[in-house]
């Protein structure tokens, strides 16, 4: 019988393909911000599964609503309704003031989703010839890995070998308001963003950015798509990142939070006059918008509807903040982010990334690094002040704070 962490870690090793560097952390069992292994060993989560834990490991309500739903019916396909589907819709177009919802299953799903969309909303409403839509994104961009996806992507482990690529695409460096300025033309349909980069190191852009991208699209009649998918949903201290700079988008992409740490569940959603473009036949997913995605997804509506995960995120970003503000010079060479989401650059001569989170872990504290000298720090938001507090000092140690 298997039981140690190692014997876990080698049959990953041979009989899982190795599209994944993971530490030898082997979890078995979480609840709330921790995770136990195989071994016994208690760990304070810092990734919170890049957002897809925002309410932490087993929240009841969320339990309760899939085990309830388990308990009644879990797929039907869409061939026919079933009595979540309109519920779910609706609610999480209220929540978001929205007006149409496409429920998909991976964030991946949902931006392919928004692509097509934004493609038949060019040809059919802006009138872009036939086969010359383009969508302007922006450098360092992360929105998944599928062919599509990775084709504008400047990622080159993410692009390596896997052309030819889909065209269509223009790409400009993230923040900057000229060049997103200039790729703008009469053929673009939209304009693909993060509101903040998370895969590049929590990447928050100048103030006004998101804005002036807002005012050139409606300019140009293009479409602005939202890809908060780690940002949204509490993640910065509001339901949705735009929200600190008071911009609405055309169209969101959502997800990993949304599944509420569950299951898989996705959405599209924005205005009718976009998602209104499809029509049957055109667009699908067997699992998309099943009843246990749905009721898991009605019970993440519920939680986010009284503010108080957009409210805890605020509070406690602002004390993460404030915190690994003083270890900047002292270990680490900057710090970027919102609410409880931040990036982490080690000083050089400090460990890496990789280094830095295997020490972690030997510490009891989960993150992970991206790129070769920072660390996503991104705790589930149940987390408390002393959890907080436990995490960062942590930290403290690692990078040789004094």
């Amino acid at each position: 019988m298997t039981t140690s962490a190692a014997e876990y870690v080698a049959l990953d090793e041979h009989w899982g393909t190795h599209n994944y560097h993971p530490l030898p952390v082997v979890i078995a069992e979480g609840e709330g911000a921790w995770v136990t292994d195989v071994e016994g060993k208690r760990y304070l989560d810092f990734l919170a599964g890049y957002s897809a834990l925002n309410f932490g490991h087993r929240h009841p309500a969320l339990v309760a609503a899939a085990t309830e739903q388990l308990n009644r019916v879990t797929l039907t396909s869409r061939a026919f309704h079933h009595d979540q589907l309109g519920l779910f819709c609706r609610e999480l177009a209220e929540l978001t003031g929205t007006e149409m919802v496409l429920p998909m299953n991976s964030g991946a799903e949902a931006v392919e989703s928004a692509v097509k969309l934004a493609r038949k909303w060019a040809y059919q409403v802006k009138g872009v010839p036939d086969g010359q839509a383009e969508i302007v994104v922006a450098g360092s961009n992360f929105h998944g890995r599928t062919t599509t996806i990775v084709s504008f992507s400047t990622d080159e482990t993410a692009r390596a070998d896997f052309g030819p690529f889909t065209p269509g695409f223009v790409t400009v460096p993230y923040g900057d308001a000229d060049a997103l300025r200039a790729a703008i033309g009469p053929r673009t349909a939209a304009v693909l963003l993060e509101p903040i980069q998370g895969e590049a190191g929590v990447i928050v852009p100048p103030e006004g950015y998101l804005a002036e991208a807002r005012r050139l699209c409606d300019e140009s009649g293009s479409l602005l798509i939202a890809d908060e998918i780690q940002s949204g949903l509490a993640r910065t201290g509001k339901l949705l990142a735009l929200e600190h700079e008071n911009v609405h988008a055309d169209v969101y992409t959502l997800g990993k939070a949304l599944g509420g740490g569950i299951l898989p569940v996705s959405a599209v959603v924005g205005s009718r006059a976009v998602l209104g473009v499809l029509r049957p036949g055109e667009h699908g997913s067997t699992f998309g918008g099943n009843p246990l995605a749905c009721a898991v997804g009605r019970a993440v509506v519920r939680l986010l509807a009284t503010g108080e995960f957009q409210q805890r995120s605020a509070e406690l970003g602002a004390h993460l903040h404030e915190r690994l503000a003083k270890l900047v010079g002292n270990g680490l060479s900057a710090v970027r982010g919102r609410g409880l989401w931040a990036g982490v650059d080690i000083a050089p001569g400090g460990p890496t990334g990789r280094e830095a989170s295997q020490a972690l872990a030997g510490l009891g504290v989960l993150c992970k690094e991206t790129h070769d000298h920072t660390l996503r720090l991104a705790p589930p938001l149940v987390i408390d002040q002393d959890e907080l507090d436990r995490g960062v000092e942590a930290l403290a140690e690692v990078i040789g704070a004094r």
